[in-house]
């Protein structure tokens, strides 16, 4: 069978292993590495890939790439961003730098509550033109699948505005974006004094939300001055019956039990972290709910990263995500985070790539399609100036990427957008 692209002389190819599984504990410090690889397309699925022979799927219409000897891996994943916005919040980088807290500053009415009013007020043409600039800058960045979240409407008809954005998004943008609807984000000041009648309304519109295709999966911001527990399960439970997939914001500044309540309704991910307890660690490690840390948001907010190398030498599964949104995480760029998974999280480059790639790929259940380079696959996959995949954590805050080609097409050539 001939192929319809080649992408051969890579220097080295890194993979996480073939087999369609998630990868926990010492398992994420493993990777496949081919010296003098070379990729086959077929179809936007990956024909062949190794060291052998490529020649025997040349044809007189394959087209053929030279990677130059440099580094491949496959298409990043980033599996928590809140890319569908109104505004932006530079306005309270001089709060935080006057030490107001996120919960201060949201009890303010500012933090989320200030982009919902953004968010309310733009139409669904500017939040598309908004949101697109941002998937632009996380293609160049190397990302080729994102996970997307409403919560910046708090009342249906802005929930419903941003989850259209983004199913919009993901047929005319090159980026796969997988929607996520977080109505449960924070109170709006409307019902500061009703809750529970907020919950309800939030809830309401979950059977057209699954009717409409608007959302896979559910979160809820399980946080003290946010959710409490007991909120925060009901959003969950009444998502679960409704056949929805579950995520959850926890232990990002208080242990409430949102981690333990992950695993026993058995979500996707549990996100943040970083104030998770050993009772926490250890009810994820005996699960498959994959561990969503944001080390951008540690370090915009200055405060302590998750625990992530205590968690891997315990069992757990962790993936590490941009959180990109305009307040606590303002930055489009996963491979800044890759960096600091590295640097301070001690995280080795196997393990980076893994949580970059398999691990997010299961927590969206597409581990059968992306995350890999294996036969089969969706042909997602990355070229970056370097010889190497530790070059591209040690040398950090720079963006190595040179070429990226989604469903084996070729989007980003030498760093310039070339799909549209």
């Amino acid at each position: 069978m001939s192929a319809d692209l080649i992408v051969h002389d890579i220097g080295q190819l890194i993979t996480p292993h073939e087999a369609a599984t998630l990868l926990k504990g010492k398992s994420m410090d493993r990777a496949n590495v081919f010296e003098k690889a070379f990729i086959a397309v077929k179809d936007g699925r990956i024909l062949d890939y190794g060291s052998h022979d490529y020649k025997r799927y040349l044809a007189p219409h394959t087209e053929c790439v030279d990677a130059g000897g440099r580094l491949v891996t496959p298409g990043l994943i980033d599996g928590h961003t809140h890319v569908v916005h109104g505004g932006s919040r530079e306005n309270e980088f001089e709060m935080k730098r006057r030490g107001m807290s996120y919960i201060d500053i949201l009890k303010a009415g500012g933090g989320i509550l200030s982009t919902v009013a953004s968010t309310r007020e733009m139409s669904e043409a500017a939040l598309m033109r908004q949101a697109g600039k941002s998937l632009d800058i996380m293609l160049a960045h190397g990302v080729t699948t994102v996970e997307g979240k409403s919560g910046y409407g708090l009342e249906p008809e802005t929930e419903i505005k941003q989850l259209r954005v983004q199913k919009q998004l993901s047929k005319t943008h090159v980026v796969d974006v997988v929607p996520t609807y977080m109505g449960a984000h924070a109170v709006p000041s409307e019902f500061k004094d009703d809750r529970k009648t907020f919950l309800d309304e939030m809830l309401s519109i979950l059977p057209f939300i699954h009717r409409e295709g608007l959302a896979e999966y559910v979160d809820v911001f399980c946080e003290d001055g946010a959710f409490t527990l007991e909120e925060s399960a009901h959003v969950l439970e009444t998502a679960k019956k409704e056949g929805l997939g579950l995520k959850i914001h926890a232990d990002e500044m208080v242990a409430l039990g949102g981690v333990e309540l992950a695993v026993s309704l058995g979500a996707s991910s549990a996100d943040h972290l970083m104030a998770i307890t050993d009772h926490g660690i250890a009810a994820l490690a005996g699960s498959d709910v994959v561990a969503n840390v944001l080390p951008s948001t540690s370090f915009n907010l200055g405060q302590a990263y998750a625990p992530v190398r205590k968690m891997i030498d315990a069992g757990v599964a962790v993936a590490l995500s941009s959180d990109y949104n305009p307040g606590s995480a303002p930055s489009e760029n996963l491979l800044f985070s890759l960096n600091l998974g590295a640097i301070h999280m001690k995280m080795t480059p196997e393990e980076v790539l893994n949580a970059a790639t398999a691990n997010p790929a299961y927590a969206l259940k597409r581990h059968q399609e992306i995350g890999r380079i294996a036969k089969g696959y969706r042909a997602d996959f990355v070229i970056y100036d370097a010889v190497n995949w530790p070059y591209v954590l040690y040398h950090y805050a720079v963006n190595h990427v040179s070429d990226v080609f989604k469903d084996g097409r070729h989007v980003i050539r030498d760093k310039q957008p070339i799909w549209r």
